[in-house]
């Protein structure tokens, strides 16, 4: 029974708080703009392509052609396996792949997304590699 009174006195877990429905929001549609924006994401035609532009980074091997094209309507997963091909991996060698070198995007983001978000001034979606982890 001891521990008992030494467990609520130490604070180490908060208070249980009763929470109704009805004191929470909810929302029955979203709202107008993030509806339009839904709508409208991911729908690349087929014919829309994106300027991806490769640097490497560290010890791995730079590409004698670092800027290619790709559909947008592809999702992330198609760069790195262009990459790889051109870098003629091995299925067991790791490649690491960062967007503008600050984050690595999900496979099944869509690129054309990617690029609208964070092309750079020349119109280049820029996509770092390495063979070790290089960034964030």
């Amino acid at each position: 029974n001891n521990n008992s009174s030494s467990n609520r006195d130490s604070g180490a877990a908060s208070p249980e708080i009763p929470l109704t429905l009805s004191a929470s929001v909810v929302l029955a549609d979203l709202p107008r703009d993030a509806t339009a924006a839904l709508a409208s994401a991911g729908g690349f035609p087929a014919t829309s392509k994106v300027v991806v532009k490769f640097k490497a980074v560290g010890s791995a091997l730079a590409l004698q052609q670092d800027v290619c094209k790709i559909s947008a309507a592809r999702k992330f997963e198609e760069v790195v396996r262009y990459l790889r091909r051109k870098l003629r991996c091995k299925d067991t060698d790791s490649v690491f792949l960062y967007v503008n070198s600050a984050f690595a995007p999900s496979l099944d983001e869509v690129v054309g997304n990617l690029h609208q978000c964070f092309k750079n001034a020349h119109d280049q979606l820029v996509v770092a590699y390495s063979i070790t982890p290089a960034f964030g």
